[in-house]
């Protein structure tokens, strides 16, 4: 009976294994962000000194949604495998970011709704400088982020309470 326990034990560890294609699909996911990045930057080039400052303003709001989106992507392929899957051994001077190893799987859900609150809030921005205030689909927006971030903030204190730092 005790070797059936350790084979089903042995199977249930090794299948976090089976994650490793996700975080390798998200690195192409990833790419598809850069490329876009790099196609609106390219596409705004030539009308640069023909835009308005709104125009410019949406293309900035629009650029830095593609990079906080590409940011959750390289946090959660990281931290997620370090997490889920094996730690990472490279070599020592391999400028591995500090953050890697102290995001636990706690904070790594933290930096995901922060995340994807400020990405919210960046297109709740843009659709507020569109003049898109009267519209429905506006206030339900501004529910969401609202809603996002409350639950930001009691996870961060159910986490904070959880450890004992009171």
């Amino acid at each position: 009976m005790k070797r059936v326990i350790t084979l089903i034990e042995g199977i249930l560890f090794s299948a976090r294994w089976l994650l490793v294609p996700v975080y390798l699909a998200m690195i192409l996911l990833l790419g598809m962000l850069v490329l876009y990045f790099l196609l609106e930057l390219a596409h705004a080039l030539p009308s640069l000194l023909q835009m308005s400052e709104k125009d410019l303003i949406f293309l900035t709001l629009s650029l830095i949604d593609l990079s906080l989106s590409a940011n959750l992507v390289v946090l959660v392929i990281l931290s997620g495998y370090e997490n889920f899957v094996s730690r990472v051994h490279l070599a020592e001077n391999d400028n591995r970011p500090e953050w890697l190893s102290k995001i636990d799987f706690s904070g790594l859900k933290l930096k995901i709704l922060g995340s994807i609150t400020v990405i919210a809030a960046v297109h709740l921005l843009g659709d507020f400088l569109e003049g898109a205030r009267a519209d429905s689909a506006f206030g339900w927006q501004v529910v969401i982020v609202v809603v996002f971030a409350l639950l930001g903030l009691i996870f961060a204190i159910t986490d904070r309470v959880g450890n004992g730092n009171h």
